[in-house]
């Protein structure tokens, strides 16, 4: 296979794998911040997702109030992905562990960039349009809650100006650099491959 098709080839499986993980992570996340249901988005993430989660959710139970189907099914398509991906370039099939290493590495990076770019969303809204209701604001700001609220009981705004999110970014951007980026290096993670590095 030419470098050209190669090239397109990963473009193509990155650019659809990506928004599919990407979906199945933010259904995971708006469960635990407990959003809107009946919010349209919500809605168009669970119609979009239940047909692959319903038959796993009849295997691998919920723990605790947390859907471990949708992780598992990200793991999986993360891992398909690599799989398909490396087929590509035509490289062997890696140890199996290795790459489901590789596929926890890329979801967690993935999380953190949902966490990086709401937060800039949140900033901008709040800046824009406060009061807005829009579905998609409405559920930005669901979504950050949880991680926004612990932050503000230990720093309190100042005249008005929250700074939590600017500690949050603190935080976001040390985890990817002492976790993920050891991760990369301990797993020999190749550039360009995982879904949401």
């Amino acid at each position: 296979m030419s470098q050209s098709l190669a090239t397109a080839g990963t473009y193509l499986v990155q650019t659809l794998f990506g928004l599919y993980l990407l979906a199945i992570l933010l259904r995971f996340l708006l469960q635990i911040a407990r959003a809107d249901f009946y919010n349209p988005i919500c809605q168009m993430i669970v119609k979009i997702t239940n047909p692959a989660l319903r038959p796993l959710r009849r295997v691998i139970p919920g723990l605790g109030g947390l859907d471990v189907s949708a992780l598992v099914l990200g793991l999986i398509i993360q891992t398909i992905g690599i799989l398909l991906i490396l087929m590509l370039h035509g490289y062997g099939l890696p140890n199996i562990l290795l790459v489901l290493g590789w596929s926890l590495t890329g979801m967690l990076a993935l999380v953190l960039n949902i966490y990086f770019f709401t937060l800039i969303a949140v900033i901008i809204l709040s800046w824009v349009a406060p009061q807005t209701r829009h579905p998609a604001a409405m559920l930005i700001f669901q979504l950050v809650e949880p991680v926004m609220r612990p932050m503000r009981r230990i720093i309190p705004s100042l005249g008005g100006l929250d700074l939590s999110p600017i500690f949050i970014f603190i935080a976001i951007n040390l985890i990817k650099i002492l976790v993920i980026g050891n991760l990369t290096q301990i797993l020999s993670i190749p550039q360009g491959l995982m879904l949401g590095l």
